[in-house]
């Protein structure tokens, strides 16, 4: 017989599920940098973008845009410190949320905040839960120290302070 929680699903059931949560969130942030980097307009075009939404320099925030969106994508699909990863998740969409979305009201569909408050908060429920038996951290023996209150603290904390003091350093839009 197999263990169950305290919701009745057993331990296998919800690290599946918790896989499925952390993949699907981690590819989507992962394939938004791949894309800065390789395609449209690419770093380049992406660097000409955030200069103009008055992210300066603009070619330094896209690659460390791209860069943090693919790493912490791949750390959130291994589930490999994956409190500091949803930490980062949740930095880049304090950025996006405060520079590009924050003026056009809630839903997605007319550029509002909608998408990266939903990515945050996942990103936040998944540090706040663990990352589940199946991943980098459980098999390292850390994912008990950086999940519950203290995933959350961390994710939260993190990558609210983080997102704000990029924008406090970097942001000057033109006025």
């Amino acid at each position: 017989m197999n263990a169950s929680t305290a919701s009745g699903i057993t331990i296998a059931e919800q690290d599946f599920v918790l896989l499925i949560f952390r993949l699907s969130i981690g590819i989507t942030i992962a394939a938004h940098g791949w894309n800065k980097i390789f395609g449209g307009g690419r770093i380049k075009g992406t660097g000409r973008w955030f200069q103009s939404i008055g992210m300066k320099p603009g070619i330094f925030h896209a690659w460390m845009a791209a860069l943090s969106e693919v790493f912490c994508g791949l750390l959130l699909c291994l589930g490999f410190l994956t409190s500091f990863a949803a930490a980062g998740i949740i930095g880049i969409m304090v950025v996006a949320g405060w520079t590009v979305h924050r003026n056009n009201g809630f839903f997605i569909i007319k550029e509002g905040w909608e998408y990266v408050f939903v990515l945050s908060v996942a990103a936040l429920t998944i540090a706040t839960l663990g990352p589940g038996d199946w991943s980098i951290d459980h098999t390292l023996g850390i994912s008990d120290d950086l999940m519950g209150w203290a995933g959350f603290w961390i994710a939260s904390g993190l990558g609210i302070g983080a997102g704000l003091l990029q924008l406090l350093l970097f942001f000057r839009p033109e006025k």
